[in-house]
């Protein structure tokens, strides 16, 4: 085994998480990744959120909920059945899900400039864990500043310090840039776990898939394997 080898497998393990926030099997995977991590009992794991908007045409203002969910899925707006897998998933990790509570389909620029804004504060998990259950289970409309600065707040951010940098246009830019450069690669949907910059696992997959990734990480397998739903 070369010097470099021996580096790398001391090295923490990075887990790189492509989602948007108004995703829920996102919601699903941060937490079937969670339980995969606490079995796995790796020591330091270094996990960074990356952007992605399921609409990226979406106007920056949102749109009505109902309105969204009629346009993109037809019936009558109220999602039906449609959430019905979603629900029983969520309750297996102990997620609320109150799709009923949502009354606008935001605009997500804002919410991952927080989330990167969160990672220079050195709390981006937290800001990602507020933010989806904001949105998720009561009913938050975090597209707009208030409620992020709610979200910042609960996750241990100062409020006056957040809210100057969500009323200007900082990392803007960045978080559309990123968001392109998820989509050269290939990436069309969300949640994709990058593993190490070489395995990706894509969807909200059991524990067990990341167990069987992180086995591989450790047996320093050579093959960049992906996991799909």
């Amino acid at each position: 085994m070369t010097q470099d080898q021996e580096q790398d497998r001391s090295a923490p393990l990075r887990i790189d998480i492509v989602s948007d926030v108004v995703c829920p099997w996102c919601y699903i995977g941060k937490r079937r990744l969670e339980r995969a991590l606490a079995e796995a009992d790796l020591g330091d794991v270094e996990i960074g959120w990356r952007p992605f908007q399921l609409n990226p045409e979406m106007p920056d203002e949102g749109m009505e909920r109902r309105a969204y969910l009629k346009m993109k899925f037809g019936g009558d707006g109220s999602g039906g059945s449609m959430y019905d897998a979603i629900k029983a998933a969520g309750s297996e990790e102990r997620i609320p899900f109150d799709f009923s509570g949502i009354e606008q389909q935001p605009n997500t620029v804002k919410a991952h400039r927080l989330i990167y804004y969160g990672g220079e504060q050195g709390c981006q998990d937290a800001v990602v864990e507020a933010l989806f259950t904001a949105y998720f289970t009561a009913g938050k409309n975090i597209g707009e500043t208030d409620a992020l600065v709610d979200v910042a707040v609960a996750a241990g951010l100062d409020a006056d310090a957040t809210r100057a940098y969500l009323d200007s246009d900082d990392d803007a830019d960045r978080i559309r840039a990123e968001d392109q450069v998820a989509r050269e690669m290939g990436i069309q949907g969300v949640p994709c776990f990058i593993i190490n910059r070489k395995y990706a696992v894509s969807g909200a997959q059991d524990p067990s898939v990341f167990l069987q990734v992180f086995e591989q990480v450790a047996n320093g397998g050579d093959d960049a394997d992906a996991a799909e739903d």
